[in-house]
């Protein structure tokens, strides 16, 4: 069993930066996939960036070149540094791991932590 908690949200004016934190117990994570969702009021959860075990990333393409996504395996931990924040980036962020690579649906994913609210104001 894996547990993931999350935190670094808040509110922030757009232009701003946070980094979000996510923090497994549990079991190692270092051959699994990390992912961060995100899902706004109305909207269905949707992959913002992963990594998996080699280091590989991905980004959506509403935040390439504003979000950096990193792991600690020493410390089981991914980050999810967010720059050039906007209003549109508001929701609540969520990280979640499977086995192995990285899928883009929610429901592939194994384990999930509570989230965490993103809010950028105009």
């Amino acid at each position: 069993q894996v547990q993931l908690v999350e935190s670094g949200g808040g509110l922030v004016q757009a232009g701003g930066s946070l980094r979000l934190s996510c923090a497994a117990s549990g079991r190692t994570l270092s051959n699994y996939a990390l992912g961060w969702f995100r899902q706004a009021p109305g909207k269905e959860r949707e992959l913002v960036s992963a990594i998996i075990w080699s280091g590989n990333t991905y980004y959506a393409d509403s935040v390439k070149g504003r979000f950096t996504i990193s792991r600690d395996n020493a410390k089981n931990t991914v980050y999810l540094q967010m720059n050039s924040l906007k209003p549109e980036d508001t929701a609540i962020y969520y990280c979640a791991t499977r086995p192995y690579g990285f899928a883009y649906a929610p429901t592939e994913y194994s384990y999930w932590g509570q989230g965490t609210q993103v809010t950028v104001s105009s």
